[in-house]
């Protein structure tokens, strides 16, 4: 997604392979601090494919031999990759901090890799199972970038993960206290902004006569605006995130509880991750269409900027008036399957917000299904981006099995069970693009396979079995990779956002790796992980503050050191989008034309289409983090800071 693109799905593909209309003048020529974007009317839609020239764009990739740059755990799988001519096997030799020669074996051809079209050899040492730090890997005089071996490699990765969204929270001041000097702010779009900020918003002109109080929540990406159906599918996964650790067994939530995680909430008796998602719910539930209006129970689109935000702009010194845009059916159902999710967790901690959120979940139902076809236009792109949506089968889907495990209710399992979408685990995962805000079904899926609920036996086999299904196609494309990526777009183009495409398919592998115990979906998983944290064709870790070579000039519009100095990098835990074979905004035209796909990324503060950073993205980082951060152990006893 982009700050500056409108997210638009066009149907009837269910992925999230879209191509956007760029609307982003006055962001390319760089506005500073606190200037006003100019208008999308500017917009140009760029439809054609990029990258198809032969000559590649250089890139500075560091060595050829390529490792997970965090580490590997203990006991799991420990493979890399070397680029390299060589058509015969080569030595490696895996040395300690000291120098020490550990290990050494002999790497395996494997031809040239088409994700990024260079001659590659892939090695092993999972046989090294001794703990430390400093670990590198020598192959042809070529040294890794320096890795450790331990159990306990990946809790400040979730912690740092799931701090990105109170860093993005709109309504409330970001306290020096738990995330540093340098990333507090005063509170964003409160009351005391201009225009009384998002407590006090009009309808765009003609959808509504009445104002109302939309505060809190997450900021959505690099820019300011929050969507429902992008803020539906991100706090459902924190939800389940801290979900799974009362369902799976063996899960310790001790990492998710009270007062472990960076919120001003810690210590009020319910888990922190609740609280992080119990501030996005509450704004969910003010985007509800009060009864007594048109279109009652239906939830609005999205709020933001009536112009695109300039850029950079810290949340607080944004004078622009926000406005409220037409309800949606699929905003409707984000809200229904959310807050139905919101409903069971918070039950035992607040029963009074847990009965709202069931009694707002029924209402969005009942109002989605009497308005089934109110469809958010992908035309709708001046001042934030248009999440454009006409085909709702998977929200319906993924809200009746919600409703369905909350309630008991068999007609809401009847809706999903009679879905065209359930027993298709292609409809459910789709192969390349995977889960997203545009293809959600597959939440429920996951949920009705894992959550106890009143399925059949026999039912509730078949979910699993569409669960296992498409892990194994995910498990498939992973063990074919050179680089281990469980990720295999159509046409082998890379899309918007690839890398949480990586790790939606990571979440359904190990889904499927907690109902069978089986190695290859736990595999699949590291692999994964190798490929995100510099296991990559680009020697890149896209993970800001974890791995030598990482991310750090991500799109956003508060964190630009980039451009202004003054202005902080993105926070460590922040996911960069990834590589883009569309290369949909000017800088990566520019910087990369003719790229591979798996290469079609630059560190550029501007580069929007391949480099920003989004609550939908940063997400499944966090799920990841802490359900691998859980295979080796746990987290560390200490609290964070």
């Amino acid at each position: 997604m982009s700050a500056t693109a409108p997210r638009v799905r066009i149907t009837p593909d269910r992925t999230d392979r879209r191509r956007r209309r760029m609307v982003g003048a006055a962001v390319a020529a760089g506005l500073t601090l606190g200037a006003l974007a100019a208008p999308a009317a500017g917009a140009v839609d760029h439809h054609a494919r990029h990258g198809a020239g032969t000559a590649a764009p250089k890139a500075d990739t560091g060595s050829p031999v390529r490792v997970n740059q965090v580490g590997y755990l203990t006991h799991g799988p420990k493979k890399g990759t070397v680029v390299t001519p060589a058509t015969k096997p080569l030595t490696w030799t895996l040395r300690a901090a000291d120098g020490t020669g550990r290990a050494s074996g002999t790497t395996t051809p494997a031809g040239v890799d088409p994700s990024s079209r260079r001659h590659v050899q892939t090695f092993d040492f999972s046989r090294v199972t001794d703990a430390g730090e400093g670990y590198t890997v020598t192959i042809d005089g070529k040294k890794s970038e320096p890795f450790a071996i331990g159990d306990h490699l990946y809790d400040s990765l979730r912690s740092d993960a799931l701090a990105y969204f109170y860093h993005n929270r709109s309504g409330i001041k970001i306290d020096a206290d738990l995330v540093g000097s340098k990333y507090a702010r005063p509170a964003g779009h409160d009351k005391a902004a201009p225009h009384r900020g998002d407590t006090d918003v009009p309808c765009v002109k003609g959808e509504c006569d009445y104002r109302r109080n939309v505060a809190g929540g997450w900021y959505d990406a690099g820019d300011q605006g929050k969507y429902v159906v992008n803020g539906g599918i991100s706090v459902a996964q924190l939800m389940s995130a801290y979900e799974r650790t009362r369902t799976t067994k063996g899960v310790d939530a001790a990492s998710m509880g009270d007062g472990r995680l960076r919120v001003p909430e810690r210590g009020n008796g319910v888990p922190d991750i609740l609280d992080e998602a119990r501030w996005e719910m509450e704004f969910l539930l003010r985007m509800q269409v009060p009864k007594g209006e048109p279109l009652a129970g239906m939830a609005f689109h999205k709020v933001h900027d009536k112009q695109w935000t300039g850029f950079p702009t810290r949340p607080d010194q944004d004078r622009q008036q926000r406005e409220l845009h037409k309800p949606s059916t699929a905003a409707t159902l984000n809200l229904a399957a959310s807050a139905a999710q919101s409903a069971r967790l918070f039950k035992s901690y607040d029963p009074e917000f847990a009965a709202r959120c069931l009694h707002a979940a029924r209402a969005a139902w009942d109002a989605a299904k009497a308005h089934p076809k109110i469809y958010a236009s992908d035309k709708d792109s001046t001042g934030g981006g248009a999440y454009g949506d006409r085909y709702v089968g998977d929200e319906f889907y993924w809200a009746a099995a919600e409703l369905f495990i909350t309630t008991g209710d068999h007609g809401y399992a009847k809706a999903a069970l009679d879905s065209p979408l359930h027993r298709d685990a292609g409809a459910l995962f789709p192969r390349g693009g995977g889960m997203s805000w545009a293809s959600t079904a597959g939440l429920g899926a996951l949920d009705l396979a894992t959550v106890p609920n009143k399925l059949t036996e026999r039912q509730r086999a078949e979910v699993r079995a569409m669960v296992t299904k498409a892990a194994d196609r995910y498990a498939a494309d992973s063990a074919k990779s050179a680089y281990g990526v469980p990720y295999a777009p159509k046409g082998g183009k890379y899309e918007w956002g690839s890398n949480s495409q990586v790790l939606n398919n990571m979440i359904v592998l190990a889904t499927a790796h907690d109902l069978t115990g089986k190695d290859r979906y736990l595999d699949a998983v590291l692999r994964g992980m190798d490929y995100l944290l510099g296991g990559n064709p680009l020697n890149q870790s896209y993970v800001t503050g974890h791995g030598e070579r990482d991310s750090h000039n991500q799109h956003h519009r508060f964190w630009a050191h980039q451009r202004d100095h003054r202005l902080p990098h993105p926070a460590p835990g922040s996911l960069a989008g990834g590589p883009n074979s569309g290369l949909q905004d000017p800088v990566a035209r520019k910087k990369l034309k003719g790229c591979a796909p798996a290469m079609c990324y630059t560190d550029s503060l501007m580069a929007f289409s391949t480099n920003e950073i989004t609550i939908n993205w940063n997400v499944p980082l966090a799920w990841i983090a802490s359900y691998v951060d859980g295979l080796g152990g746990g987290a560390a006893e200490q609290p964070a800071r």
